[in-house]
């Protein structure tokens, strides 16, 4: 579709209007640039070369009427954003200075390369955006802090992430499965520990577990083996960098609800916590548990996970400094001894930057949000594709 040129008494007014302008008659040239909009009224670069000359007449309302009527022509038009959170910010009108810049800064977001003549426009933008979140922030951190004490610890993470993405600080992630995904879950990174009374009794078997793994680490056999062996033919992934190597190591003590025996037989006081938790028992699938090495200088690219209705406990043996974990917009720095529990559904990623070794123990358990009908729901559902015999293999 081509597009119909202006009237040629619509540009020679806008030509007029640019020259007063430039001459610094601006009385002149908004009565040439009102003669130019009503010989072409859909043009926003006429509106906001009206707007200009409003501005060197130091008319903020009739300047600001004009961009306003750019943008009903264009909701897209970037001068017209540009100028407004100038003069809103000129004129000490924060709030609307902030939505004016935060639609700048998106729309210029989009240009590659930004423009020279409007980098410096942008920068400043960007500059006021951040200064105002800045402040909004520590208002409301303020105001958060005030009542934290009053909140359990699911309101106070849900409280403390509410304010962060409101302000911009942080995304909010959702759940990616790969296979099974149980529907109106809470989309959360991590579980609170109060669904998990067991913690302290796991925790306290630290020291036994962690001399169990060191002595596995010792004479591993083919304990230890690669977490991740792709398939033949697999194509390049974020996963290539790791395939059989053993910069990401796992001894497994249970394997999708199988049990390695001889690495069982080897870590007694290791298989009787796993055995003391009440964890999910499903044929061919549940529980996974092992010992998770990842060597000094090795990370653990972000990814997710294969069903929402697991949780996965992260119990920490050997953490030197360095190390962390990232689920979603948190991250969280392991403390050997002290156990988590979180949704793996939900982009996570591991490092470890230190020049030493790093080793977790890792096992699933049922997601707490599920009810004990909801478990037995899946136990049967699984136990009936199965035996339909069109389960897919893992």
């Amino acid at each position: 579709m081509t597009s119909v040129p202006p009237p040629a008494s619509a540009v020679e007014a806008n030509r007029l209007g640019i020259a007063a302008l430039q001459t610094g008659d601006a009385v002149t040239a908004t009565e040439h640039f009102a003669t130019a909009i009503a010989g072409d009224p859909q043009s926003g670069a006429l509106q906001r070369n009206l707007a200009s000359a409003w501005r060197a007449l130091g008319e903020d309302e009739r300047e600001l009427t004009a961009l306003d009527a750019a943008l009903a022509i264009d909701r897209r038009d970037l001068m017209a954003w540009i100028r407004k959170g100038e003069r809103h910010e000129a004129r000490g009108d924060k709030g609307a200075a902030l939505a004016a810049w935060s639609a700048a800064i998106a729309l210029g977001g989009q240009l590659n390369p930004v423009p020279p003549p409007l980098e410096a426009l942008l920068a400043h933008g960007q500059a006021f955006v951040a200064a105002a979140t800045d402040t909004m922030f520590t208002a409301a951190s303020g105001a958060f802090g005030a009542i934290r004490s009053e909140l359990s610890e699911t309101e106070a993470r849900r409280g403390e992430a509410f304010i962060a993405s409101a302000l911009g600080r942080r995304r909010v992630y959702q759940n990616e499965c790969a296979g099974i995904y149980y529907p109106f879950l809470p989309a959360d990174e991590f579980f609170d520990r109060g669904h998990f009374p067991w913690f302290a009794e796991i925790e306290a078997q630290t020291d036994a577990i962690r001399t169990e793994l060191q002595a596995l680490l010792d004479d591993p056999g083919e304990a230890l083996r690669p977490y991740v062996k792709m398939d033949a033919g697999t194509p390049e992934s974020i996963w290539s960098g790791l395939d059989n190597r053993l910069d990401w190591g796992a001894c497994f003590l249970w394997e999708y609800g199988e049990p390695n025996q001889a690495v069982l037989d080897r870590c007694p006081a290791t298989a009787a916590a796993l055995a003391a938790i009440p964890g999910a028992r499903i044929p061919g699938r549940a529980p996974s548990a092992f010992f998770s090495m990842l060597k000094p200088h090795t990370r653990i690219p972000p990814h997710t996970g294969v069903t929402n209705t697991r949780a996965i406990v992260h119990l920490p043996l050997i953490v030197p400094p360095g190390c962390g974990f990232r689920v979603g917009g948190e991250t969280r720095a392991w403390e050997e001894g002290t156990a988590f529990a979180f949704d793996d559904t939900i982009e996570h990623e591991a490092w470890n930057d230190s020049d030493d070794l790093r080793a977790v123990l890792i096992f699933d358990v049922w997601n707490p949000h599920l009810g004990e009908r909801e478990r037995d729901l899946l136990l049967r559902y699984f136990a009936s594709a199965d035996a339909s015999g069109y389960a897919v293999p893992r």
